[in-house]
Protein backbone atom coordinates (compact mmCIF):
# COMPACT_ATOMS: atom_id res chain seq x y z
CA UNK A 1 0.00 0.00 0.00
CA UNK A 2 2.74 2.16 -0.38
CA UNK A 3 3.41 2.35 -3.78
CA UNK A 4 1.53 1.10 -6.55
CA UNK A 5 0.56 1.46 -10.33
CA UNK A 6 -2.61 3.57 -10.66
CA UNK A 7 -5.96 1.04 -10.87
CA UNK A 8 -4.16 -2.16 -9.58
CA UNK A 9 -3.84 -3.27 -5.61
CA UNK A 10 -1.00 -5.45 -6.25
CA UNK A 11 2.05 -6.12 -8.47
CA UNK A 12 4.39 -3.63 -6.61
CA UNK A 13 6.22 -4.65 -3.40
CA UNK A 14 7.41 -0.63 -1.51
CA UNK A 15 10.40 -0.58 -0.36
CA UNK A 16 12.34 2.24 0.98
CA UNK A 17 15.74 2.60 2.53
CA UNK A 18 15.13 4.26 6.25
CA UNK A 19 18.99 5.72 5.68
CA UNK A 20 18.27 7.57 2.27
CA UNK A 21 21.15 10.38 2.38
CA UNK A 22 23.70 7.74 3.09
CA UNK A 23 22.57 5.74 0.02
CA UNK A 24 20.76 7.61 -2.43
CA UNK A 25 21.36 4.80 -4.98
CA UNK A 26 18.97 3.21 -3.23
CA UNK A 27 16.70 5.32 -1.68
CA UNK A 28 14.13 3.35 -2.72
CA UNK A 29 14.16 -0.37 -3.72
CA UNK A 30 10.59 -1.72 -4.95
CA UNK A 31 9.97 -4.66 -6.41
CA UNK A 32 7.78 -5.19 -9.87
CA UNK A 33 6.54 -8.50 -10.01
CA UNK A 34 5.08 -9.75 -13.44
CA UNK A 35 2.54 -12.35 -14.63
CA UNK A 36 4.77 -15.34 -16.18
CA UNK A 37 3.66 -17.40 -19.63
CA UNK A 38 2.27 -20.27 -18.78
CA UNK A 39 4.33 -23.29 -17.77
CA UNK A 40 7.13 -20.53 -17.86
CA UNK A 41 8.40 -20.61 -21.74
CA UNK A 42 10.05 -17.52 -22.93
CA UNK A 43 11.47 -16.52 -26.48
CA UNK A 44 15.21 -15.02 -26.22
CA UNK A 45 13.97 -11.81 -27.64
CA UNK A 46 11.14 -11.43 -24.76
CA UNK A 47 13.84 -12.19 -22.25
CA UNK A 48 15.89 -9.63 -23.88
CA UNK A 49 13.45 -6.99 -24.28
CA UNK A 50 12.88 -7.69 -20.13
CA UNK A 51 16.25 -7.56 -19.02
CA UNK A 52 15.98 -4.11 -20.98
CA UNK A 53 13.06 -2.93 -18.88
CA UNK A 54 14.62 -3.98 -16.00
CA UNK A 55 17.72 -2.31 -16.82
CA UNK A 56 17.29 0.87 -18.28
CA UNK A 57 13.82 1.65 -15.11
CA UNK A 58 15.55 -0.44 -12.50
CA UNK A 59 18.58 -1.93 -11.13
CA UNK A 60 19.18 -4.82 -13.07
CA UNK A 61 18.52 -7.57 -11.27
CA UNK A 62 16.14 -9.63 -11.68
CA UNK A 63 14.51 -12.98 -10.15
CA UNK A 64 13.78 -16.00 -12.47
CA UNK A 65 11.90 -17.82 -10.43
CA UNK A 66 10.97 -17.51 -6.76
CA UNK A 67 8.30 -19.39 -4.51
CA UNK A 68 5.94 -16.64 -5.41
CA UNK A 69 6.04 -17.59 -9.52
CA UNK A 70 6.49 -14.72 -10.66
CA UNK A 71 9.43 -13.39 -12.38
CA UNK A 72 10.59 -10.06 -10.79
CA UNK A 73 12.78 -6.99 -11.03
CA UNK A 74 14.37 -6.22 -7.83
CA UNK A 75 14.89 -2.87 -7.46
CA UNK A 76 13.38 0.66 -8.97
CA UNK A 77 12.44 3.96 -7.81
CA UNK A 78 9.09 5.30 -7.51
CA UNK A 79 8.98 7.88 -10.46
CA UNK A 80 9.71 4.74 -12.48
CA UNK A 81 7.10 2.64 -11.93
CA UNK A 82 4.45 3.85 -13.92
CA UNK A 83 6.86 4.07 -17.29
CA UNK A 84 8.02 0.27 -16.19
CA UNK A 85 4.31 -0.72 -16.04
CA UNK A 86 3.50 1.16 -19.39
CA UNK A 87 6.51 -0.82 -21.47
CA UNK A 88 5.71 -4.13 -20.30
CA UNK A 89 2.33 -4.04 -21.29
CA UNK A 90 3.04 -2.35 -24.35
CA UNK A 91 6.47 -3.54 -25.49
CA UNK A 92 5.90 -6.64 -23.79
CA UNK A 93 2.39 -7.86 -23.65
CA UNK A 94 3.46 -8.53 -20.18
CA UNK A 95 0.33 -7.85 -17.18
CA UNK A 96 1.47 -7.35 -13.33
CA UNK A 97 1.95 -10.41 -10.96
CA UNK A 98 0.04 -10.92 -7.73
CA UNK A 99 1.61 -9.31 -4.45
CA UNK A 100 -0.01 -8.26 -0.82
CA UNK A 101 -3.22 -9.68 0.19
CA UNK A 102 -4.53 -10.37 -3.14
CA UNK A 103 -4.92 -13.33 -5.89
CA UNK A 104 -1.23 -13.82 -6.52
CA UNK A 105 -0.86 -15.19 -10.27
CA UNK A 106 -1.21 -18.71 -10.72
CA UNK A 107 1.51 -20.52 -11.84
CA UNK A 108 1.43 -24.18 -13.48
CA UNK A 109 3.57 -27.28 -14.61
CA UNK A 110 4.67 -27.29 -18.44
CA UNK A 111 1.99 -29.95 -19.03
CA UNK A 112 1.21 -31.30 -22.38
CA UNK A 113 3.66 -29.23 -23.92
CA UNK A 114 6.60 -31.13 -22.86
CA UNK A 115 5.42 -34.01 -20.39
CA UNK A 116 4.02 -37.66 -21.62
CA UNK A 117 2.38 -37.98 -17.47
CA UNK A 118 0.19 -34.82 -17.70
CA UNK A 119 -3.66 -35.64 -17.42
CA UNK A 120 -5.12 -32.52 -18.46
CA UNK A 121 -3.61 -29.04 -19.72
CA UNK A 122 -2.43 -26.99 -16.96
CA UNK A 123 -1.06 -24.39 -19.53
CA UNK A 124 -5.05 -23.86 -21.00
CA UNK A 125 -6.69 -24.41 -17.43
CA UNK A 126 -3.83 -21.84 -15.93
CA UNK A 127 -4.36 -19.04 -18.79
CA UNK A 128 -8.48 -19.48 -18.07
CA UNK A 129 -7.94 -18.88 -14.39
CA UNK A 130 -5.41 -16.40 -15.02
CA UNK A 131 -7.53 -14.04 -17.85
CA UNK A 132 -11.08 -14.87 -15.64
CA UNK A 133 -9.88 -13.61 -12.57
CA UNK A 134 -6.85 -11.00 -13.25
CA UNK A 135 -8.91 -8.01 -12.26
CA UNK A 136 -8.58 -9.24 -8.72
CA UNK A 137 -5.71 -7.86 -8.89
CA UNK A 138 -7.81 -4.40 -9.65
CA UNK A 139 -10.13 -4.68 -7.04
CA UNK A 140 -8.08 -7.14 -4.60
CA UNK A 141 -11.44 -8.69 -3.15
CA UNK A 142 -9.42 -11.38 -0.86
CA UNK A 143 -8.96 -10.84 3.06
CA UNK A 144 -5.61 -12.17 2.18
CA UNK A 145 -3.08 -13.68 -0.21
CA UNK A 146 -4.64 -16.91 -2.46
CA UNK A 147 -3.07 -18.56 -4.59
CA UNK A 148 -3.75 -21.48 -7.15
CA UNK A 149 -1.31 -23.64 -8.81
CA UNK A 150 -2.04 -26.45 -11.32
CA UNK A 151 0.41 -29.91 -11.33
CA UNK A 152 -0.76 -32.16 -14.69
CA UNK A 153 -0.15 -35.23 -12.69
CA UNK A 154 0.57 -36.21 -8.91
CA UNK A 155 4.35 -36.04 -9.49
CA UNK A 156 3.55 -32.67 -8.74
CA UNK A 157 6.33 -30.68 -10.25
CA UNK A 158 4.87 -27.00 -9.22
CA UNK A 159 4.56 -28.46 -5.60
CA UNK A 160 0.69 -27.13 -5.57
CA UNK A 161 0.20 -28.68 -2.30
CA UNK A 162 2.47 -27.00 -0.30
CA UNK A 163 3.00 -24.07 -2.39
CA UNK A 164 -1.05 -23.24 -2.87
CA UNK A 165 -4.05 -22.18 -1.48
CA UNK A 166 -5.96 -24.11 -4.43
CA UNK A 167 -4.50 -27.16 -6.04
CA UNK A 168 -5.52 -28.67 -9.37
CA UNK A 169 -3.72 -32.19 -9.45
CA UNK A 170 -4.71 -34.18 -12.96
CA UNK A 171 -5.52 -37.50 -12.02
CA UNK A 172 -6.15 -41.05 -14.52
CA UNK A 173 -9.39 -41.71 -14.44
CA UNK A 174 -9.60 -44.34 -17.12
CA UNK A 175 -8.59 -48.41 -16.59
CA UNK A 176 -4.68 -48.37 -16.19
CA UNK A 177 -2.58 -49.66 -19.84
CA UNK A 178 -0.03 -51.31 -19.43
CA UNK A 179 2.18 -52.08 -22.57
CA UNK A 180 2.88 -55.78 -21.80
CA UNK A 181 5.15 -56.70 -24.64
CA UNK A 182 7.28 -52.94 -23.22
CA UNK A 183 7.49 -54.24 -19.79
CA UNK A 184 8.91 -57.75 -20.67
CA UNK A 185 11.58 -55.92 -23.00
CA UNK A 186 11.75 -53.43 -20.24
CA UNK A 187 12.88 -56.10 -17.72
CA UNK A 188 14.93 -58.35 -19.73
CA UNK A 189 17.08 -54.81 -20.18
CA UNK A 190 16.54 -54.90 -24.12
CA UNK A 191 15.49 -50.74 -23.18
CA UNK A 192 18.04 -49.34 -21.33
CA UNK A 193 16.44 -48.36 -18.23
CA UNK A 194 15.33 -44.53 -17.49
CA UNK A 195 16.60 -43.86 -21.28
CA UNK A 196 20.30 -44.82 -20.54
CA UNK A 197 20.87 -42.68 -17.95
CA UNK A 198 22.12 -45.37 -16.20
CA UNK A 199 24.86 -46.84 -18.49
CA UNK A 200 27.74 -45.30 -16.90
CA UNK A 201 27.91 -47.96 -14.24
CA UNK A 202 26.71 -51.40 -13.52
CA UNK A 203 23.82 -51.53 -11.65
CA UNK A 204 23.22 -55.15 -11.70
CA UNK A 205 20.01 -56.71 -13.39
CA UNK A 206 16.69 -55.11 -13.51
CA UNK A 207 14.42 -56.12 -10.72
CA UNK A 208 10.91 -54.81 -12.02
CA UNK A 209 9.48 -56.64 -8.81
CA UNK A 210 11.70 -54.52 -6.24
CA UNK A 211 12.06 -51.60 -7.88
CA UNK A 212 8.58 -51.19 -9.49
CA UNK A 213 5.93 -53.04 -8.13
CA UNK A 214 7.27 -53.24 -4.74
CA UNK A 215 7.48 -49.37 -4.77
CA UNK A 216 3.68 -48.51 -5.72
CA UNK A 217 1.97 -46.92 -2.79
CA UNK A 218 -1.24 -47.94 -3.74
CA UNK A 219 -0.04 -51.98 -4.15
CA UNK A 220 -2.38 -51.84 -7.41
CA UNK A 221 0.29 -53.99 -9.26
Amino acid sequence: GIVGVLGYGGGIVGRYNDQQAKFPNIAHFHTIRVNQPGAKFYSTDWLRGFCDIAEYRGSGLTNLHGSTGDLVILGSFTDQLEPMFFDLTHDLGADLGGSGGNLRTPSDCIGKARCEFACYDTMALCYHQTMTYQDELHRPAFPYKFKMKFDGCPNGCTASIARSDMSYIGTWKDDIRINQDACKAYAAGEIPANGGAFASRDWGKFDIQAEVINLCPTQCM
